[in-house]
């Protein structure tokens, strides 16, 4: 049995900036290691939609909050892919508007709705601590000490048709220009917001994903995964022998 397998708790976590195949890397990479896949880029966007929809201006970062800590957001993992439940209602496809995505850049760079949102992500983790999670500050902020932390990159043009295609064959129609300001936009809110700033973790593996295949990502992903859990392990049990060895010393010393 693999080290993944046999582990009550493991996190990997998945940051980087928008388009570079996050969501579908973890996702995929999820069920390869037989984890649940965390979106918390999907719970940003529902919080946007349900704030969009009850009238509240995604900016006003106290009444996006409440409204935060007073959802119940949650996946459904007997889906595939996951469904997200907000107040035990799937959101879908709702989350993906060209409204939506305008308004979540707002509400993701306001440090009291991240506060909030953290808390919500940690109880998930709390409850289904076996996860391959997403987004851009699982690795720096919400789980520092995940198992595996790794940092996904693309250049933007690259970025910019990903997320075209990807809409399109949800049946959304976008501008590839209008896309691409989009992505900049929030790679400069993202990277200098105060509180939770796009950064590489601290001893995240980096991986860009421009030139590679997505099934070459998410292999050389699995490796990593692999080879980082396999080394905690064998340092787990190096930690434990010396600490026998020096234990059993002390006991037989003059």
């Amino acid at each position: 049995m693999s080290v993944v397998a046999a582990t009550a708790e493991f996190i990997v976590t998945i940051d980087g900036p928008a388009g570079t195949g996050k969501s579908t890397v973890a996702y995929r990479l999820a069920r390869r290691l037989g984890l649940e896949f965390l979106d918390t880029g999907a719970m940003y966007r529902a919080a946007a939609l349900r704030a969009l929809e009850l009238g509240i201006d995604p900016a006003d970062g106290e009444r996006v909050a409440a409204l935060v800590r007073d959802l119940e957001i949650r996946f459904d993992w007997r889906c595939d892919p996951p469904d997200l439940l907000v107040d035990g209602e799937s959101v879908g496809d709702r989350i993906r508007t060209q409204e939506v995505t305008r308004a979540v850049s707002a509400v993701a760079s306001n440090p009291i709705v991240r506060a909030a949102m953290v808390e919500a992500q940690r109880e998930i983790a709390s409850l289904h601590p076996r996860l391959v999670t997403e987004g851009r500050d699982q690795g720096s902020v919400v789980f520092p000490d995940a198992h595996v932390r790794i940092y996904l990159d693309a250049r933007p043009e690259i970025r910019a048709r990903r997320r075209v295609e990807q809409l399109a064959a949800k049946g959304i129609v976008t501008c590839e220009a209008e896309v691409l300001a989009q992505i900049l936009e929030r790679d400069r809110s993202d990277s200098t917001r105060r509180d939770g700033p796009l950064v590489c973790p601290r001893g995240a593996d980096v991986v860009d994903t421009s030139d590679v295949d997505i099934d070459d990502v998410i292999d050389r992903l699995e490796s990593i995964v692999r080879e980082r859990a396999g080394a905690a392990l064998r340092n787990a049990h190096r930690a434990q022998s010396d600490g026998g060895s020096l234990g059993g010393d002390g006991a037989t010393a003059p």
